[in-house]
């Protein structure tokens, strides 16, 4: 795979992962949005089948890694960091395109959803719930949670845990299960397997963080959020986006340095 490769399928397969992940948190969360409401099984399965299709897209092109920390898993197991740089590139641009579509796709619904008295507050305002008071309070504005990752309870210990235990179980079961035949990314096999412990993991491990377990599906639409002319938007919360950057690279590490222990 030439770098020009590499780099044009992570930003097509992340920006695809993004703007159908991304798209299913908006459809479950914004006013006017005929999915509103219908709950965490929908995000989980979103995500799932957002993973498949993004895979399938650009396992040709890059081995479709679509993820900073199967990248990094990747490069411990072989011992080659050549291309590292241009994968996380690529990754980190996809993420903020399929942000930005997302954005597009929904931007009636985000000025619907935030120009509502009861969402965002304001003079004559009804009482917002308990939930959206205390986002906003700590930072997080109210449709942050279309873009990135949000803890529900506060604890940087147990949220960088959470992140790195879920990116251990997802990096582990691409290396064990995944991968092509050449060993350099996800085979069409292993899109389907990878897909369905994405969905495993956000069910069983995404309720205490949101489950990133992908540097770049957090930062990349976390810039975007402070960067879109939102209104009443709110704040990015970025003092607690290092967990899902930092958390992720680790569990990747670890489950490279497992595998290289244990099935190698």
């Amino acid at each position: 795979m030439s770098s020009s490769d590499i780099f044009i399928g992570e930003t097509i397969g992340t920006a695809i992962l993004i703007l159908l992940g991304g798209g299913v948190c908006a459809a479950v969360t914004l006013k006017a949005s005929k999915a509103r409401n219908a709950g965490w099984l929908a995000i989980t399965f979103g995500w799932g089948f957002a993973v498949l299709t993004a895979v399938y897209t650009s396992a040709p092109l890059s081995g479709a890694h679509l993820n900073p920390a199967v990248t990094l898993a990747l490069a411990i197991k072989d011992k080659d960091f050549s291309n590292l740089p241009t994968y996380w590139g690529g990754q980190l641009l996809g993420a903020m395109i399929g942000a930005a579509l997302v954005w597009l796709a929904y931007y009636g619904q985000f000025r619907a959803h935030l120009t509502d008295k009861e969402i965002v507050g304001g003079p004559g305002a009804q009482a917002t719930t308990a939930k959206a008071v205390e986002a906003q309070e700590q930072g997080a504005g109210p449709v942050l949670g279309v873009f990135s990752t949000g803890p529900e309870i506060r604890n940087v210990v147990q949220n960088l845990a959470t992140e790195i235990i879920g990116t251990v179980v997802l990096v582990l079961a691409v290396l064990t299960q995944g991968l092509n035949d050449k060993g350099n990314g996800l085979g069409t096999l292993g899109a389907l397997v990878t897909a369905l412990v994405v969905v495993s993991i956000g069910l069983s491990l995404g309720g205490p963080t949101g489950y990133a377990i992908n540097p770049a599906r957090d930062l990349g639409p976390r810039i975007v959020h402070a960067l879109l002319p939102l209104p009443n938007k709110g704040g990015s919360d970025w003092s607690y986006a290092w967990i899902p950057v930092v958390g992720p690279l680790i569990g990747g590490a670890i489950a490279a340095g497992i595998y290289n222990v244990a099935f190698v």
